[in-house]
């Protein structure tokens, strides 16, 4: 049996081969960015741009899947590399090792079909976002904060996150909640969800609405914006 052949029937041999020849950038290689690179990487997307300009703390270790005892210290970026090296050497990751914003966030984000949003402040969000809308690139948004998540793909043009963090008045929010193993990865996996559904043309996007999800009332609810 071949690596992939678990994906058949929900991809068609078609679609599961084009995903060998394209480009995702996630910005945020933590909670949910180390998530998100594993199942990109499992899946098959050919090339993935992983970006952080942080390195690893022992308070990552509750939830970040990419940090362990060996690694903390070390940027987060390659050990993303370095993990893809394990999971799918037939993946190219490019690490980059930079903080994203105004002035590099354009080159660094340039060759990607689909830029996922795995950054944990509203500012480099913003500026994200910005990158995205004058690429005219596709980015898939996700936060979260306890036991609660969101998840939004945005289209140039869209301008989602000046709705959603409309009444933010001083550029941030305070995560008061705590950071938890299970929201991070239940979020990423929606996200990459919705790569998947970009990269292929199939499926319903969350497109102008935005899912939000409490677990600990088990309710998932979609919110147009």
């Amino acid at each position: 049996m071949g690596r992939y052949d678990r994906n058949m029937l929900c991809l068609s041999p078609e679609e599961n081969d084009s995903l060998r020849h394209k480009t995702v950038a996630v910005v945020g290689c933590g909670g949910l960015g180390g998530h998100i690179i594993e199942m990109l990487g499992r899946l098959g997307v050919g090339k993935i741009i992983a970006v952080d300009g942080d390195v690893f703390e022992d308070t990552n270790l509750n939830r970040q899947i990419l940090s362990n005892m060996e690694n903390l210290g070390k940027p987060k970026a390659l050990e993303a590399w370095k993990r893809m090296k394990l999971v799918n050497p037939d993946i190219e990751l490019l690490p980059v090792y930079n903080k994203i914003d105004e002035n590099n966030a354009t080159t660094i984000l340039q060759k990607a079909q689909v830029i996922v949003d795995a950054l944990d402040n509203i500012g480099g969000r913003i500026i994200l976002q910005n990158a995205c809308e004058k690429l005219k690139i596709p980015m898939v948004h996700g936060a979260i904060s306890g036991w609660y998540a969101q998840i939004t793909t945005i289209l140039p043009g869209d301008r989602s996150l000046d709705k959603i963090y409309s009444d933010v008045k001083d550029g941030e929010v305070k995560n008061l909640l705590g950071n938890p193993s299970f929201t991070p990865a239940l979020a990423a996996s929606i996200e990459v969800s919705e790569v998947v559904k970009l990269l292929i043309g199939r499926g319903e996007l969350l497109r102008n609405k935005m899912l939000f999800i409490n677990l600990l009332n088990n309710s998932f609810e979609i919110i147009e914006l």
